[in-house]
């Protein structure tokens, strides 16, 4: 049975800034964040705005289910020109890894100057190593802005679910 963590919005909300102070404090200047849509665009928002900086977003379609991924498919692109920029890819969360290195092969070969990643949490088993991150997550996370959706498919596969958040 997956186990979940569930995230309220207060705690998003302190994620979301403790995220961007890290990225604000390491001293690295970015010219432009990109979020990953959909759960990377509001903490993408939140980074964008500390480091007073352009944004943009991409969307990426990987699951399909509770712990069923599905292959990573950029389905739109972005608007803003990266090529010679520095450039720092926000999302919620890095699983396996599978999404965010379609991400980054897609942009690599728009020509950033540089190209680093910050998320909020990480698994421990990722292939790809996320430059910042706030914690390691083994369970199944759940966002505020996704905690119906979550329930509803729960309920689905015949998982009870409590509302935590």
């Amino acid at each position: 049975m997956t186990e979940y963590k569930y995230v309220s919005w207060p705690e998003y909300g302190n994620l979301a800034e403790a995220l961007a102070e890290k990225v604000r404090s390491s001293g690295r200047r970015y010219d432009l964040v990109i979020g990953i849509a959909r759960g990377g665009m509001p903490v993408a928002m939140v980074v964008a705005d500390h480091l007073d900086v352009r944004i943009d977003f991409i969307n990426v379609k990987s699951y399909v289910g509770i712990g069923e991924r599905g292959v990573p498919k950029i389905l739109s692109t972005l608007t803003e020109e990266i090529g010679g920029r520095n450039v720092l890819i926000v999302d919620d969360l890095v699983d396996q890894g599978d999404t965010m290195d379609v991400v980054k092969e897609y942009l690599k070969a728009l020509g950033p100057k540089l190209l680093e990643v910050a998320v909020l949490f990480k698994k421990p088993w990722t292939r790809s190593e996320p430059d910042y991150f706030l914690e390691v997550v083994d369970r199944w996370v759940v966002f505020p802005f996704e905690l119906s959706e979550v329930n509803r498919l729960r309920v689905a596969n015949g998982d009870v679910p409590t509302v935590e958040a």
